[in-house]
């Protein structure tokens, strides 16, 4: 009977199936038949030999990236510039979403949502563009402000200890309105008769918020940070690398830009590879560790 049932079930999904095969054919292409490109991180590779025939070394590529002096620095810069974007970008689209849905007047309302959200439409490229001729100190728009009160700016762009600030702070400029997006979401879908409730009972709109906007939004909060942290050490590597100049590079050399000079540029496929796989295994046993200890305070995880 369980067999028949499971039979018509398939046959009523069957045009769900078709609808998915496209998308399932493209993810196995482009994601899952590259992984055995990964068998080059224990390799020599040589393009003339191929992966296949490439000499076996073991840990040796990881062993070397170890050692080597750009340890320390791309992860210490990437680590750092994470948890600084991680710890400013996480709060603030809550708090902009709550201010939003505090707005009564739907005109005004709508009117701050979209000029929010329009920075995040400009593209990587000429989001750095601006960044940059807006900070340079000789005719920079900053440079031009400072001027006009007497001081005069600094080259941020060639200071290496600037750069996390540069970055993260032009992040949050670029895509703050977006990210609110899913909080604005979920908070419209919180019931009213809880707001209603609240003013009856004389609650400020402070008290509302703490109450019932910000313990609605946690199992959001948590979800979002959960993927955040899965993503810890994937600091955007375009930014990076357009931002990125000689001066700066003691504070903007990440371990995806390593990744890039040393495989691109330097051809050695192997040792870049192997950064790369290091890379993605942190970030596995981040995501799976924070979604632990968010099921067991907050009972919210991915899985």
């Amino acid at each position: 009977m369980k067999k028949k049932h499971r039979k018509t079930m398939l046959r009523k999904s069957l045009p769900l199936y078709v609808l998915l095969l496209p998308s399932a054919i493209l993810l196995l292409v482009f994601a899952y038949v590259p992984l055995y490109g990964l068998v080059m991180a224990f390799q020599n590779y040589s393009p003339a030999l191929g992966v296949f025939r490439s000499p076996f070394v073991g840990f040796q590529n990881f062993i070397q990236y170890f050692n080597s002096y750009q340890f320390g620095i791309t992860l210490r810069n990437t680590l750092y510039i994470s948890v600084y974007s991680l710890v400013v970008n996480t709060p603030l689209p809550v708090a902009l979403a709550i201010m939003g849905n505090q707005m009564r007047r739907e005109g005004f309302k709508k009117t701050f949502q979209v000029i929010s959200y329009l920075p995040h439409f400009i593209s990587t490229m000429v989001m750095c563009g601006m960044v940059l001729i807006f900070l340079s100190p000789q005719t920079g728009l900053v440079a031009n402000l400072f001027h006009l009160f007497g001081a005069k700016l600094p080259d941020l762009m060639s200071d290496s200890g600037a750069f996390a600030h540069v970055y993260v702070w032009s992040d949050v400029w670029q895509n703050l309105g977006w990210n609110s997006i899913i909080y604005i979401a979920a908070l419209s879908g919180i019931d009213p008769t809880y707001y209603e409730a609240a003013t009856m009972d004389g609650a400020t709109t402070w008290e509302k918020i703490r109450n019932i906007d910000l313990p609605m939004l946690m199992p959001t909060i948590m979800i979002l940070l959960i993927m955040s942290v899965g993503n810890l050490l994937n600091v955007g590597f375009e930014k990076v690398l357009l931002l990125q100049n000689p001066l700066n590079l003691a504070g903007s050399e990440i371990i995806s830009t390593y990744v890039y000079k040393i495989g691109l540029q330097n051809f050695q496929y192997s040792l870049s590879t192997a950064i790369g796989l290091f890379n993605t295994v942190i970030n596995i046993i981040l995501l799976l560790g924070v979604n632990w200890i968010s099921k067991k305070t907050t009972d919210t995880g991915l899985f």
